[in-house]
């Protein structure tokens, strides 16, 4: 029997990252929003596909090139078909891909809006005398490491976390460590509650 209590965080973003754009129907430079819808387009072999991106000012257009006068061949038979279909789950991840984007816009603004859900790994009948705690971001983020626990109401300055290598970082030794980074897309803190 265990005296530990171990629970999985998982932090998941909300909002796609936003770029900032010229809108030549606003004037001037306004944040776009992911539509999460892709355009395709096909010439004779050739194929087009683009994320449709909307000014939040006036709902004018900016279409995100995903493919550019590709070939049919080279192309994965899953991922066009994906394309065509409009597959959500497909837009949403192109959307969220905050690498690309900053290739097509100077400016990219990554907003903290996040939810956490949060799932028991373990429990025990026996009193808790240890808490277990795996947080997890499955895709990119920009909140820090420090604020991420803080806002989810869990920071302690001698807590003793270790990251998904060996290394460990206590309490804000190493709080510059973005969790966007792909050494810490896990975290495992144990905290003893006696």
């Amino acid at each position: 029997m265990s005296d530990t209590l171990r629970v999985q965080w998982t932090i998941v973003p909300q909002m796609a990252p936003q770029p900032w754009l010229n809108c030549n129907r606003c004037g001037g430079i306004k944040r776009f929003r992911s539509s999460e819808k892709i355009r395709v387009n096909a010439n004779g072999k050739r194929v087009d596909a683009w994320l449709i991106y909307k000014c939040t000012s006036c709902d004018s257009t900016w279409n995100r090139p995903i493919l550019e006068r590709r070939h049919v061949r080279t192309i994965d038979p899953l991922f066009l078909m994906s394309l065509r279909t409009n597959e959500p789950r497909l837009a949403r991840r192109l959307a969220f891909d905050a690498e690309d984007l900053r290739r097509r816009a100077s400016h990219v603004e990554e907003l903290d809006d996040v939810v956490v859900l949060k799932d028991v790994l373990s429990e025990s009948i026996m009193p808790i005398r240890r808490l277990e705690i795996l947080c997890t971001v499955p895709k990119p983020t920009p909140c820090r490491s420090r604020q991420g626990f803080a806002w989810i109401g869990f920071w302690r300055p001698n807590c003793t976390c270790r990251g998904a290598g060996s290394r460990a970082w206590r309490g804000r030794e190493n709080s510059s460590c973005s969790m966007r980074d792909r050494s810490c897309c896990a975290r495992r803190c144990v905290m003893d509650c006696a």
